[in-house]
């Protein structure tokens, strides 16, 4: 980096919009739905779950935060059943309200796989490394307010506002620690794994050393009979 050159900062900020897109991105390829979220965020002072039913998720390591979404029933429903749809199930299998376990363990798969997307995205643009919790899913019918279990020094939190394709919202907050990643040198983050790529390469590795194994097993047979003279 030139001595002349401002050096780049990520903030709370980055890190919500990065997260922000993993909301988006991931439950927009999940659900084949359309996911948007506001252009404004709010600060606030202090995280809730909140009905109908929400998740929360502890993240640790390079940082220390707390990721909790607030479902509405509307949402939570209309997401459950455009994954499950999706994936090819019936209308009859679907449950028919959001306070079954169905739509709670379906609802934490798809959290689980947004964090994991957004854990991922730190570490290739951030190089940092965090943790996850599992999510944990709860139905609600009062708010009830949670708070990061470390030691946070300048606590910050955001709010944003997210909208489904029928237009039901839902809510993503974060909480962490207020911080600021500085870029010291020039980087290329690293692109996101291609996981049919990755399968593809695992698929060539297998196959290669099922041929060198079989080859190196009719090698020892030819040594075997020539030394008895066969």
């Amino acid at each position: 980096m030139s001595p002349h050159q401002a050096p780049i900062v990520h903030g709370t900020e980055d890190v919500l919009i990065s997260l922000c897109n993993s909301v988006s991105g991931v439950l927009q390829l999940a659900t084949q739905c359309p996911i948007r979220y506001s252009g404004m965020v709010q600060r606030i002072t202090k995280t809730s779950l909140k009905p109908d039913i929400g998740c929360f998720v502890l993240v640790d390591g390079g940082f220390s935060g707390l990721i909790i979404i607030n479902f509405s029933a509307e949402a939570a429903m209309e997401l459950y059943r455009s994954y499950l749809l999706t994936m090819g199930m019936g209308e009859s299998d679907l449950a028919g309200s959001y306070t079954s376990d169905d739509v709670s363990n379906v609802m934490g798969e798809l959290m689980n796989q947004v964090v994991g997307d957004f854990t991922s995205k730190v570490q290739r643009e951030l190089q940092t490394y965090i943790t996850q919790s599992q999510p944990k899913m709860i139905r609600l019918n009062k708010q009830v307010n949670l708070s990061v279990d470390a030691n946070l020094d300048a606590p910050e939190a955001r709010r944003v506002t997210f909208y489904t394709g029928n237009n039901h919202i839902f809510y993503l907050e974060l909480a962490m620690d207020h911080m600021e990643f500085v870029k010291i040198k020039d980087f290329e983050p690293q692109e996101k794994p291609d996981p049919d790529a990755l399968m593809a390469l695992a698929g060539q590795d297998s196959r290669a050393t099922k041929t060198l194994a079989a080859d190196r097993a009719q090698s020892e047979t030819d040594d075997l009979l020539q030394s008895l003279g066969l």
